[in-house]
């Protein structure tokens, strides 16, 4: 058994954080700081023809920034180079960044950004997939397209000339904002002599670092990125501190004084990245016993303006577009296409989401039409041990799907409660149905991504015999620095109170990855897991240490070394588990190393006088390596969960011209602890070999499965197939031919 690992040690930083102790960066003050802000385009698209800065206002205390002051490239470097950190001469969004200004009194900045004036001959925009698609404007290079992808597998017109039954659907989902609790911010210190500092609220300190060597001529170790604490990511603090980082650089570079840029509600709301909105649309072959043949799946993303981080999106929603399923014959064709709304990005789940939404919905019209239960024709059609997915990966880890379903189903009164309410809803106003989707998530990045990456991490010995984990990975609240301590002091045997997390600082630790994609725990522990067990060999070499100790033996051995050859540390680079082959043209191979495996089931009732929905009772049942802390586990479950019950039926980004015009926590509904039903959580573990201690990924899984399983209950209450999300009661009274 193991002495930290599966056991709710104390959480890391829990201390700091209840007592108030932990520093924000809002809390930060330094000497002559000023405060910064944005002036932001009011059209969708157009050109800049005049800025104006009114009378009335002393602009010669004002530090100002426009395109023309940076001093290198206007840039924001991701994978594609196409985003600027100010618009120069062409705007092509709402909220687009064309002027910063900074001054020593916060309320004179707010006046100021106010104040400027912005005159832009505005031009023809477009805001949908369709008009995109349709060329309606080209708006980015030749075709609008962003980035596409092709998934074929066997002869798919082959597979529906053989085919009994045809079904087709299409099913949208729209945009979700992340509202994490702590909004965006950043303070920058930055000159020629000293270079650039900053001190952010972060996911990914090393994208913050690739950025700002982009637009100023400095060397590297010029640039030094901390991260904070941060109060929430889920995505929206991937890529998007790259931007904000940029602008306090530009202002403190200008101005020679520190500059703080803290973002409130309204602005991190219409400003920046949301989870992407979807079309998909399905045709599948099934055969007269209830097999898939072939599935056919055209999946489309709107990117936004900007390709930002739309490509790696759409890789995993198109990978994961064919579901847990065995079918032979599979075609995915994917685009992300342009539009002049902000860019879409990161977010939980990024792109599994949408297209698992769709393929969800989609069986449960594939089970009524050819006459079978919706469990019956998912056992009919899952993957087994030595099947191979829609991109040719062999599944190699033992799988068996069938009993997870059944166990769900049972956790929940599945069968029970489908004959009840099929009984007690005809004499109800109050409909009540139940409903699950199945699923799987890649943990780490897609495909040669991590091998490209080549993450480092590291641990330090102290002559006490404290070891130091030395990571860029993050700690957003989802228990980073307690999971990777729990992973070295099991692999060191000593005690979790003796392991601590040095704060992510690209001067102080090496570049272990972006804190995202699922790949902490599985890729991230790994590495630390092996650099933990270096450090120990290093000390059995060296004599200083048996195979077996206690833990005065190991810190008597860290001091001997220390003072014999200096600092004692450890390091770990990727290496891919063996067998794992991805064709980055072909896009065929084995996409992730380890898949987490889940069964989601929801119940609902629906009132028909008003059409709102509740849902009152989740099983979430999920099959996911090995658990390393069960609570944070569980609340990593029970998170996604209530904001995959958001996406489905309560958080609607409302758009006018590209604009979000509810960016305000009064009129953008999130679901509050009233809205969310009890969550019960359980747990297969069947450990990964390539996995610390055989754990794999979990923190993206729990978002994919609610939104179906949702709608698949809501189809089970009132018979009505709705495939659209979010599903407000308007929509749903719309779709029931009320009012």
């Amino acid at each position: 058994m193991f002495s930290t690992v599966g056991r709710p040690v104390p959480r890391k930083e829990g201390r700091e954080k209840v007592t108030g102790e932990s520093k924000y960066v809002d809390d930060l003050c330094f000497p002559g700081m000023l405060h910064g802000a944005t002036v932001r385009s009011p059209v969708p698209r157009g050109r800049i023809r005049n800025i104006e800065f009114p009378a009335g206002l002393p602009w010669n205390e004002f530090t100002i920034v426009m395109a023309k002051d940076i001093p290198g490239d206007n840039c924001v470097p991701l994978i594609v180079d196409d985003q600027p950190y100010l618009a120069s001469e062409y705007v092509n969004h709402p909220e687009e960044p064309v002027v910063l200004l900074a001054h020593p009194a916060k309320y004179l900045v707010e006046k100021a950004r106010n104040t400027v004036r912005l005159d832009i001959e505005p031009l023809p925009a477009i805001f949908s997939i369709e008009d995109s698609l349709a060329k309606k404007q080209i708006i980015w290079g030749d075709d609008n397209v962003l980035k596409s992808f092709l998934v074929e597998k066997g002869d798919i017109d082959a597979a529906f000339a053989e085919a009994v039954h045809i079904v087709e659907g299409e099913y949208r989902t729209g945009a979700q904002e992340q509202l994490y609790i702590e909004t965006n911010g950043v303070i920058a210190t930055a000159n020629p002599e000293e270079g650039i500092t900053i001190w952010g609220s972060m996911q990914c300190p090393f994208y913050i670092h690739k950025a700002l060597l982009k637009a100023f001529p400095l060397a590297p170790e010029k640039v030094r990125v901390i991260q904070m604490e941060t109060g929430g990511g889920f995505g929206g603090k991937e890529e998007y501190p790259s931007m904000l980082a940029g602008h306090a650089a530009l202002l403190a570079w200008k101005s020679g004084r520190p500059v703080k840029m803290i973002y409130d509600r309204a602005e991190d709301m219409l400003a920046t990245t949301k989870r992407h909105p979807s079309r998909t649309r399905i045709r599948s072959a099934v055969s007269r016993d209830g097999k898939l043949l072939g599935i056919d799946i055209e999946f489309i993303i709107d990117g936004g303006a900007y390709a930002t981080l739309s490509s790696v999106v759409l890789s995993r929603g198109t990978i994961h577009a064919a579901g847990p399923y065995l079918c032979p014959n599979v075609r995915i064709r994917s685009q992300a296409v342009a539009t002049n709304a902000p860019p879409h990005g990161a977010f939980r789940g990024f792109g599994a989401p949408q297209s698992i939404f769709a393929l969800e919905r989609h069986l449960n019209t594939v089970a009524r039409t050819i006459h079978l239960t919706p469990d019956e024709f998912r056992r009919r059609n899952f993957l087994r041990r030595g099947d191979a997915t829609a991109t040719g990966q062999v599944i190699h880890e033992s799988l068996n799907l069938e009993a997870l379903l059944d166990r769900a189903l049972d956790l929940a009164g599945y069968h029970a409660k489908v004959k009840a309410f099929a009984a007690g809803n005809p004499k109800s106003k109050i409909k009540r149905g139940i409903g699950f989707a199945t699923f799987m998530h890649g943990a780490g990045f897609t495909g040669s991504g991590e091998r490209y990456l080549q993450s480092v991490a590291g641990v330090e010995a102290t002559p006490e015999g404290r070891v130091r984990i030395l990571v860029s990975s993050t700690e957003i609240g989802q228990g980073t620095n307690t999971m990777l301590s729990q992973i070295a002091a099991e692999a060191l045997g000593i005690d979790y109170d003796d392991v601590e997390i040095q704060r992510p600082d690209t001067s102080q630790v090496p570049n272990s990855g972006p804190t995202v994609a699922s790949r902490t725990c599985m890729v991230v522990g790994k590495l630390v897991e092996s650099a933990a067990i270096g450090l120990k060999q290093t000390l059995v070499k060296a004599g200083l240490l048996l195979e077996k100790y206690s833990r005065p033996q190991f810190a008597g051995a860290c001091a001997r070394y220390i003072a014999q050859f200096g600092p004692l540390k450890s390091y770990s680079q990727y290496q891919a588990p063996p067998g794992i082959y991805w064709d980055d043209d072909a896009y065929r191979g084995d996409a992730y190393g380890a898949f987490a495996w889940a069964v989601y089931v929801a119940e609902v009732a629906v009132d028909t006088t008003t059409f709102e929905i509740s849902v009152n009772d989740f099983v979430a049942l999920q099959e996911v390596g090995r658990v390393i802390h069960p609570v944070l586990a569980a609340g990593q479950i029970e998170g996604g969960v209530a904001q995959g019950i958001g996406y489905a039926i309560f958080e609607k980004v409302v758009w006018q011209n590209g604009r979000m015009v509810n960016g305000q926590m009064t009129n953008y509904i999130m679901p509050t602890s009233v809205d969310v039903p009890s969550i019960r959580v359980y747990f297969e573990e069947t450990p990964y070999e390539y996995g610390p201690l055989g754990a794999k990924g979990i923190g993206e899984l729990p978002i994919d499965g609610p939104a179906p399983a949702v709608l698949n209950a809501i189809e089970n209450a009132l018979g009505l197939a709705v495939n659209e999300i979010p599903l407000l009661p308007e929509m749903l009274m719309e779709e029931a031919g009320v009012g």
